[in-house]
């Protein structure tokens, strides 16, 4: 499966995510921001980092870049979409996914190891997982509080759209949240780096990130048999 992840001016986990996703027998390559071209890739990642130096707001000015000109019908397709902590801005930026990421509650950049309980095992990004599993991801951000109005939160977690939610918050996200999904399930963002976490023997050894990346991984596969 060709995975591509795209490299924004300011992104700094991409490389990190491209070495991830071929540990877990992916063909990934990484994706210019200002090439529209995805490369025929069968699923696209939209890394860490700090995108255009984070002007405006994080993943403002990186949400009119020329290739999300091409992310954007590719998941309104169907397309697997992945965005992790910048990326996840980004998705929110582009109107794929719902809520915001503002400032932590205390103001402070946050780089730690959490535990996210998975709260929906039914989407591509979730599957070698089972509801209620406990996953040690790593954090960075300072940006990272997830918020969404009441009238909206209601109906995404009766829709399944909380996909992973904080055992202890470390941010001030609404209901806990470390990760939502759109209604349809194919695009998922999330504040915790799961390509810092596929090897048990460094970092803060945990191989839990495998299970989200395998996911995306699988569910390629399964769509190509």
């Amino acid at each position: 499966m060709r995975i591509g992840v795209v490299q924004f001016p300011g992104s700094n986990d991409e490389r990190d995510a491209v070495w991830a996703l071929k540990q877990l027998g992916a063909d990934a390559e990484l994706l210019w921001h200002g090439d529209p071209d995805l490369r025929g890739v069968d699923g696209v990642v939209l890394p860490g980092g700090f995108s255009y130096g984070d002007y405006l707001r994080c993943g403002a000015i990186a949400r009119f870049s020329p290739v999300m000109r091409s992310v954007v019908p590719f998941a309104n397709d169907g397309g697997l979409v992945l965005g992790i902590c910048n990326g996840f801005q980004v998705l929110c930026e582009a109107g794929l996914l719902p809520g915001a990421l503002v400032r932590n509650e205390g103001l402070s950049f946050i780089c730690q190891a959490v535990d996210v309980f998975v709260e929906n095992e039914r989407i591509p990004f979730t599957s070698r997982a089972r509801r209620g599993d406990v996953l040690t991801i790593p954090i960075k951000h300072g940006e990272g509080r997830y918020v969404v109005d009441a009238a909206e939160l209601k109906p995404m977690e009766e829709r399944g759209q909380v996909v992973l939610r904080y055992r202890e918050n470390p941010n001030g996200s609404t209901a806990n949240i470390a990760g939502v999904s759109n209604e349809r399930g194919n695009v998922f963002g999330m504040m915790p780096h799961p390509e810092h976490a596929v090897d048990a023997g460094v970092g803060i050894r945990s191989a839990d990130g495998a299970v989200i990346l395998g996911s995306l991984i699988d569910a390629l596969v399964g769509s190509r048999a």
